[in-house]
């Protein structure tokens, strides 16, 4: 209960302010008060369930998405939850506003929220110095370290056709620093960027990436894995092609799904019709649903992390059962606190 009381009471509080204030305001507590006494208002034992996946170790199997620390402020804060693995990010090469704002937007009837953020971050520079701050690997404590996935994407300022130049230059800057890297062409709110999702400029992306990081290997003596985040709003044709093309590059995971552009389950609510893309409770049967596709077109042994509309212990096991290896939340921590995170992973641990 300890981890449930203190988000209980700050909930209404942080649901009164406007969405993204919450949010900035939370990432600054969490940035103040990690790595120091007050983290255990927030902090938990870590559930130990280890399962390997593309050479990895992963403590749990309960993960905290990209989006929710985009700088990579507070990877100590997450860590000290419970996580098995957090992902930061997304960052792209120079620092971007993102989009105008009012840019988030609540749903509370259906557990859901939506985004236009748009990539906003500090730039590559500023998140590798945040990262090689954080004492997560240090603090294990004799335990596995929690992993550390970093997301990257390219600006918007970029054309679409010199995209993989974006993604070439934030491979190379957390490369040494990350456990897995997650390329990120799924994001609804950057114009142009799912098309990187389709046969031919996924091919080409996906290509080159599996080249440069063959040199990095070669130069660093250590082989980080890749892992492709697409988005849930694919047919199943689009997802055996997607699937197809990651063997062929040698992608060691996918990541499913990123956000929705469909509103049919938010219809007639208020914030429904606004651009950007929805996450929540609303996703989860589509992320599931790409899953299942997923799985049955790569085969037992490829792995796959489930995101979208985990919600509670049933929602992760929801997504094991569809085909996922582990799963990351996000959403679900804003409107169930971090209590979820040792919920969920306890759950999965029972099997």
């Amino acid at each position: 209960m300890s981890l449930m009381l203190p988000y209980a009471f700050a909930r209404p509080f942080l649901f009164g302010l406007d969405p993204e204030h919450a949010h900035e305001l939370t990432i600054a507590g969490l940035e103040r008060t990690q790595n120091t006494p007050l983290a255990c208002v927030y902090g938990g034992s870590r559930v130990e369930d280890p399962v390997t996946l593309a050479g990895l170790k992963f403590p749990n199997k309960v993960g905290l998405a990209a989006g929710l620390d985009k700088n990579a402020r507070c990877i100590d804060g997450f860590a000290s939850m419970g996580f098995g693995f957090v992902e930061v990010g997304t960052v792209t090469p120079k620092a971007q506003p993102g989009n105008p704002k009012p840019r988030m937007f609540r749903l509370p009837q259906r557990d859901a929220l939506i985004n236009r953020l748009g990539f906003n971050n500090d730039g590559l520079d500023a998140f590798l110095a945040n990262v090689q701050r954080a004492r997560f690997r240090k603090n294990a404590g004799g335990k596995a370290p929690m992993l550390l996935g970093l997301n990257i994407g390219k600006n918007a300022a970029t054309p679409i056709e010199r995209a993989t130049d974006d993604y070439l230059q934030c491979l190379e800057g957390v490369y040494p620093h990350a456990d897995y890297v997650t390329i990120n062409i799924s994001s609804p709110n950057t114009a142009n960027l799912r098309t990187l999702q389709s046969d031919e400029a996924l091919d080409s992306l996906l290509g080159t990436l599996a080249e440069r990081r063959k040199s990095l290997a070669a130069q660093q003596g250590r082989q980080v894995p890749m892992f492709v985040k697409i988005a849930p709003d694919l047919d199943e044709s689009q997802v055996s092609v997607i699937a197809a093309t990651l063997k062929r590059h040698g992608m060691d995971g996918v990541i499913a799904t990123n956000t929705t552009l469909s509103r049919e389950a938010v219809a007639g609510l208020p914030h429904a019709n606004e651009a950007g893309g929805l996450s929540g409770a609303p996703v989860r049967e589509a992320s599931n649903r790409v899953i299942a596709q997923l799985r049955g077109a790569l085969g037992k042994a490829f792995p796959i992390i489930g995101v979208g509309g985990v919600m509670s212990a049933a929602d992760a096991k929801a997504k094991i059962a569809a085909g996922a290896d582990v799963v990351q939340i996000y959403t679900g921590l804003i409107y169930r606190g971090p209590g979820l995170v040792r919920e969920a992973a306890s759950a999965l641990k029972r099997g």
